[in-house]
């Protein structure tokens, strides 16, 4: 088997030789024999001696010979998911006269190749290891699943169940009118099988059941393939409620999830290129926007107040000074759009990527109520690491038990994860390309409209435009057309002395939905008038979607929702009243009406001036 393999051949007295060779033999472990050409160079004659101080070199078992970049990429093609480093030798152009030329230059300086292999992979070199982070992210993406299926299990009905406002039932019927056979294709959704009420509630349940094995590393495999399949099915099911980043962003991540738990290395690649996507196109959507406040740097002299669901702290960080807001704008874009290139370079630079992201993650998350979003942000961010950056973070013991019950890649995995990346990167390239010419890449277009209602390939682009003003929808209900009652939400804006909740990582969606809704009218919000007929209806899933209910012997005769302008109260008014708020009227939302008047009309009630403005 000894005569089988090849031999790399280096420079014995060269402390930085020593350090890659000792890094490549951990990679290739016994596919290669090392011998440093003092006492190998006489067992290859055919090999001139002054060849060896100034180049590696590479002896093939045919008895080719390599030498300089060719030796080091031959090396790498007995590592798996390295081989690609030969391909690009052999067949981009230019590629090979670069990697000599950069191999040349390195074998003249080796004291700045030392301290660059310090700069960039720190000391020791070791080979990247990914089970114990791999291990952590899997536990930490089953806890993020148990949120976001628990948070879906205690509102979905009064969402989209019979009684709720935008029912799953008659939806997928209109839907496969217009589509027919197509519908069940671009809207793959299990409740296609049973759109019950029962079967909305059986599946969060369910959903949370999986997510605790992955939790447990219990059947995680199976359990992260139903998580996925449960969530694209409500994805589709919950319509209006289910159109947010995050959805989109966990089931991308809990695609890749079921890949990870092969062990290949490629998958943790893909999950790199995962948060560049992410984090850049974010950048990229605000720079693109023409937004002013981007430019002009005021984006948080607005963000903490007219957010969707403010924390207790956005409040004090809205009273910063505007130099520091302005420091905070710039470090954003400066995040999102330089920093993350640094996602694509070796363990140090890397590293440097994960913490400004985690830092700029937490931040959000202390100030603005996003569910679990920022803590699925924040695990992408895990996998930027390596087991060597977590080992002074977690207990040894814990690092040997996770190493020692780890996945072995073997050939199947690799080839498995090899396709999923063939797949991924390309339409990962055509949402980017889309984002920056509003056009679709020849090819690519076809297959990113193929795999687009899958959701395993998405767009992003957060905060775009920042909204500089705070509409908030009051809706009112009253029992003689007189004296009216407001319906309180449980988290957004209502009472101006309650104090700002904290709800991570549940998410309220119709409160969230109402934040969207007072940007725009009813005729862009149709699922509004749904929402009005319910509460006339007095529907109990519907009714428990807010704090409280005002009407609780009856339903009221009428309802209407009137328009306020809110923003934070000044210091001076808070510690004087006590109000985080203060609000002004701005006008009707949506008019008054009673059940007759659905009755009567089989179109929008609301009539053609329903927006109030």
């Amino acid at each position: 088997m000894s005569e089988a393999r090849p031999t790399f051949v280096y420079d014995g007295d060269c402390g930085i030789c020593r350090t890659w060779v000792d890094y490549w033999r951990e990679l290739t472990a016994e596919r290669v024999s090392y011998r440093p050409y003092q006492e190998a160079a006489a067992d290859f004659p055919g090999i001139p001696p002054q060849a060896f101080p100034h180049a590696v070199q590479l002896i093939e078992p045919t008895g080719e010979v390599y030498s300089g970049a060719a030796a080091t990429y031959r090396v790498l093609r007995r590592v798996p998911g390295r081989s690609g480093w030969w391909w690009l030798y052999e067949h981009v152009p230019g590629f090979a006269t670069v990697s000599e030329a950069a191999y040349a230059f390195f074998a003249r300086h080796r004291g700045l190749l030392s301290r660059i292999t310090w700069l960039l992979w720190g000391r020791p070199l070791e080979p990247e290891r990914y089970e114990l982070t791999s291990w952590l992210f899997l536990r930490l993406l089953g806890a993020i699943y148990v949120a976001a299926f628990a948070s879906l299990a205690v509102q979905i009905q009064g969402l989209v169940g019979s009684d709720g406002i935008l029912p799953v039932g008659e939806y997928l019927d209109a839907a496969h009118r217009a589509l027919g056979g197509d519908a069940y294709r671009l809207v793959p959704t299990l409740f296609w099988l049973n759109s019950s009420d029962s079967a909305l509630m059986f599946g969060a349940i369910v959903g949370v059941v999986l997510a605790l094995l992955v939790v447990f590393e219990r059947w995680t495999r199976p359990a992260l393939v139903g998580l996925f399949v449960l969530y694209l099915s409500y994805l589709y099911a919950g319509q209006d409620f289910m159109t947010f980043q995050w959805d989109s962003l966990l089931l991308e991540t809990g695609f890749l999830a079921i890949f990870l738990t092969g062990g290949s290395g490629i998958v943790v690649w893909l999950y790199r290129w995962l948060a560049f996507r992410y984090f850049f196109l974010a950048g990229a959507a605000k720079v693109l926007s023409g937004d002013s406040t981007w430019r002009n740097l005021t984006a948080l002299d607005y963000h903490f107040w007219s957010q969707p669901l403010p924390t207790p702290l956005a409040w004090y960080a809205a009273q910063l000074p505007h130099w520091l807001l302005a420091v905070g704008t710039a470090a954003t874009l400066a995040t999102e759009l330089g920093c993350v290139f640094l996602i694509f370079l070796p363990r140090r630079p890397r590293a440097v990527a994960a913490c400004a992201l985690l830092f700029f993650q937490a931040l959000i998350l202390l100030t603005g109520n996003y569910n679990f979003f920022n803590v699925l942000s924040m695990s992408l961010c895990l996998l930027l690491f390596d087991d060597a950056a977590l080992r002074h973070l977690t207990p040894g013991r814990l690092e040997s038990w996770v190493r020692q019950r780890a996945p072995r890649p073997g050939r199947s995995a690799t080839m498995l994860a090899a396709a999923i990346a063939l797949l991924v990167v390309p339409v990962g390239l055509d949402r980017i390309w889309g984002v920056f010419t509003r056009t679709e890449l020849p090819v690519l277009g076809a297959v990113s409209s193929l795999v687009s209602p899958l959701s395993i390939v998405n767009a992003y682009g957060l905060f775009a435009v920042m909204t500089t003003a705070r509409p908030e929808i009051a809706i009112e209900g009253s029992a003689d057309g007189r004296t009216w009652r407001e319906y309180i939400f449980p988290y957004k804006p209502g009472p101006l002395n309650r104090a700002l909740p904290w709800n991570v990582p549940h998410q309220p969606r119709l409160d969230w939905q109402m934040w969207f809704a007072a940007l725009g009218n009813v005729r862009a919000n149709p699922w509004i008038v749904s929402l009005m007929l319910r509460l006339l209806q007095g529907s109990p899933p519907v009714l428990g979607l807010f704090a409280s209910n005002p009407f609780p012997e009856h339903p009221p005769r009428y309802i209407r929702a009137m328009l306020y302008g809110y923003r934070f109260a000044d210091p001076i008014t808070h510690r004087a009243t006590g109000q985080w708020w203060i609000r002004a009227p701005e006008g009707m939302y949506f008019p008054q009406v009673s059940l007759a008047d659905f009755h009567e009309q089989d179109s929008d009630p609301a009539g053609p001036d329903a927006s109030g403005r």
